[in-house]
């Protein structure tokens, strides 16, 4: 029997470690370093941080795991494959260059551009006065984006000059030289594509899903790691679908390879669909967060084998559900994302039951389960469409009394299609 290292402590790591778990190979299945909220049987949390390389490298050795799984990005762009690989370790994820496709959205645009892939507009400038020059070649709205990793915050639409003006002197008063991506706003409607990655070529691709970025209800408020997400995506025309696949995903693919950097692990294609066709917004080399909660449970065939399968080469066996809608809705921590508030009582799994409970900034206290994070939970529903699993997942929490904050129309794009 299998023993696998899910590298991670959120949710989305949560989800991994669940879906391992379903295979009939895998036996134990370790976090590192996880959290409290991770209690099925056979799971086993280590309480290593995910960006500690040399202290993993050591225990996949001493506890003789047969594969280990990067959940979130910060230990990928560290260069945990190569060390891993040069170990003789078997790991699923990019190594340090090709993990630059997240690590700098200025080098995504180039190879982006460089490869004539659909995109929006943009340069990338390291001082307020270029920075200032830059912006008069865009219209407004404009998108500024950090040009490193920002878990998910480091995007800002500007709607006009004062606030360009306000951004942009708060930004170079703390780095003088910070590295800035100005964008094209792209209209249109937004939705994720994960492709899983192996050698000689082969691509499994999930179903798609659609993330809800904004903290409050009616896509308000300021920009968050996500606050739920639901998949597949019924009104997303199968020829649009396939064509963001075709000129997007597949091509940045080919380009990886032609650099002499080919990709393996998962490629997460943001996309915009826009009136001249798909567009990318930005690339991610691991699976989103909520997204991955609500993909992965939808696989009905063997998760281990298939990321055995395509680190070998092999044509994987893969079986992916199409009956229903899975909705997840996250559970944050009062004044999340600027100043979350700790200590808040965590519903359980009993009190969410039936949905899925994929726990994130959650840690045990003599009251129970109490928030440790901002994003503390993800709760899981499904339904025959997007407006029965929205109605069940909705119908639980609001019986469900606690101190925890969520949005009340995650999906709501297809709900409100499915009414008209």
């Amino acid at each position: 029997m299998a023993k696998v290292l899910v590298i991670g402590s959120g949710a989305r790591e949560h989800a991994l470690a669940q879906t391992f778990l379903r295979s009939p190979q895998v036996d134990e299945v370790f976090v590192a370093p996880g959290n409290d909220g991770m209690q099925e049987e056979n799971l086993t949390r280590l309480p290593i941080g995910a960006n500690d390389l040399d202290t993993l490298v050591q225990a996949a050795q001493e506890q003789q795991v047969d594969l280990t799984f990067v959940g979130n990005e910060d230990p990928l762009i560290l260069g945990i494959v190569d060390r891993f690989e040069a170990a003789g370790l078997k790991i699923f994820g990019p190594n340090a260059v090709a993990a630059q496709l997240e690590g700098s959205k200025t080098f995504a645009k180039e190879v982006l551009t460089t490869n004539q892939i659909p995109t929006a507009k943009a340069v990338t400038v390291t001082s307020q006065d270029e920075a200032k020059t830059a912006i008069a070649n865009f219209d407004w709205p404009m998108v500024f984006k950090l040009d490193g990793l920002a878990l998910g915050k480091g995007v800002t639409i500007i709607e006009d000059q004062s606030s360009a003006d306000e951004y942009l002197q708060s930004l170079y008063q703390k780095d003088p030289v910070a590295k800035l991506v100005i964008e094209e706003f792209l209209n249109g409607v937004e939705f994720s594509i994960f492709s899983l990655v192996g050698q000689d070529g082969r691509v499994v691709h999930t179903p798609m899903a659609q993330d809800h970025k904004r903290r409050y209800d009616h896509d308000r408020g300021q920009n968050t790691g996500g606050m739920g997400a639901y998949s597949p995506l019924s009104w997303l025309r199968p020829a649009d679908a396939k064509q963001a696949v075709d000129e997007l995903v597949m091509p940045m693919l080919a380009a990886m390879a032609d650099r002499g950097t080919p990709f393996t692990g998962v490629l997460y294609t943001g996309v915009m669909l826009t009136a001249a066709g798909p567009k990318v917004i930005e690339f991610n080399v691991r699976f989103g967060d909520p997204e991955a909660q609500v993909v992965l449970p939808q696989l009905q065939s063997d998760f281990y084998q298939l990321i055995l399968d395509l680190l070998a080469g092999k044509k994987p066996e893969v079986h992916w559900q199409s009956d229903d809608v899975y909705l997840g809705v996250v559970l944050a921590a009062p004044g999340y994302p600027q100043a979350p508030e700790k200590g808040g009582v965590v519903p359980t799994t009993v009190e969410l039951s039936p949905l899925t409970v994929n726990y994130a900034g959650a840690k045990l206290a003599e009251n129970g389960l109490v928030a440790s994070g901002g994003r503390v939970a993800t709760v899981v529903g499904h339904g025959e469409d997007t407006v029965r699993a929205q109605a069940l997942v909705y119908d639980v929490l609001d019986k469900t009394h606690g101190d925890l904050v969520y949005r009340h129309d995650i999906g709501h794009w297809a709900v409100d299609l499915a009414k008209e």
